[in-house]
């Protein structure tokens, strides 16, 4: 079965590649929509509560994944076409470049107000007040977090735990994304959902960093540098994921990133990683669209390995 997981893994992968995520009845929009209501029904301004919550709505789906998972357990096509269609819909690094491009393109025509209404589809900050310059970086850094997210988060938890992996990463990103952020309604609430996404992206963000900085080179950049700012920044960061991330992806590219970030009236600083690099420029968002797109292939060149490796190991 390992084999048609990593059969599965590798065709999701390429689906995403060629069709990007699916325009209609996008499954995780649909888990989206379910958690939403799970919320308003079981919110409470309590940990407490956002860790029943979390259990639900993660365990469920996951479970789900489990039945399936079993039932294809002597059926390897059935299994690699549900792995393949499960990839697909959880991967999400074509759209990611495809926002970023947009991004960099309105930003070269010199559209700022074409650039400013594009960043939302790629972060949660407040683009009202941001310049060109801004710009870039916030997107640079969201290409640089959301390539773990969005591709090899669920690459690596595919590989290790086959479909159950898959629909459980997405299932803790995606409430994470919802509940997990600092505001007065999920202060409390929210803390189990984000505490889970940092257990689950602790390796796949280092996998991220460590993928950014062997393909460094490729982008006109240098694997010391990259390897240098990664160790030197990447714990700077509030986050214990995405600063390894984005001190990779700053030294890879020669750019500072971090600073003041102003989240619909809250405002963070966040310190700076690459502090020795230049700012971001609208170039370096292409350059950083070109990374992520060799670091979600290597991403997937791995888990198909891994499971390949695994099937031997069996066979044995």
């Amino acid at each position: 079965m390992a084999v048609a997981t990593g059969a599965g893994l590798l065709a999701g992968a390429l689906l995403d590649a060629a069709l990007g995520d699916p325009r209609r009845w996008h499954p995780v929009a649909g888990y989206g929509w379910a958690a939403a209501a799970l919320e308003r029904r079981m919110y409470a301004p309590t940990s407490g509560a956002g860790a029943r919550y979390a259990a639900v709505a993660v365990g469920v789906p996951t479970a789900v994944a489990l039945v399936a998972g079993a039932a294809t357990r002597r059926r390897p096509v059935a299994r690699a076409t549900l792995v393949a269609a499960a990839t697909w819909a959880v991967l999400g690094s074509t759209s990611l470049r495809r926002e970023a491009t947009a991004m960099a393109k309105a930003l070269e025509s010199g559209d700022l107000a074409a650039a400013r209404e594009r960043l939302p589809h790629l972060c949660g900050r407040d683009p009202s007040a941001l310049d060109a310059p801004e710009l870039a970086r916030a997107t640079v850094e969201s290409v640089a977090e959301n390539t773990s997210d969005a591709a090899v988060g669920a690459l690596f938890w595919g590989a290790v735990a086959g479909l159950p992996g898959l629909v459980g990463y997405r299932a803790i990103n995606t409430l994470d994304a919802m509940v997990g952020h600092r505001s007065a309604r999920y202060a409390r609430f929210g803390t189990a959902a984000a505490r889970l996404d940092d257990a689950a992206n602790l390796v796949p963000a280092r996998i991220t960093a460590a993928l950014t900085v062997a393909a460094a080179p490729l982008v006109g950049g240098g694997r010391s540098r990259a390897l240098w700012t990664w160790v030197r920044d990447g714990r700077r960061h509030p986050s214990p994921n995405s600063g390894q991330c984005e001190a990779a992806m700053a030294g890879a590219l020669g750019v500072r990133l971090g600073g003041r970030n102003n989240y619909a009236g809250r405002v963070e600083e966040r310190p700076l990683l690459g502090r020795h690099g230049r700012a971001p420029e609208v170039g370096d968002i292409r350059r950083a669209v070109r990374l992520s797109g060799l670091v979600s292939a290597g991403a997937t060149a791995l888990a198909v390995i891994a499971t390949a490796a695994r099937a031997q190991r069996r066979a044995r």
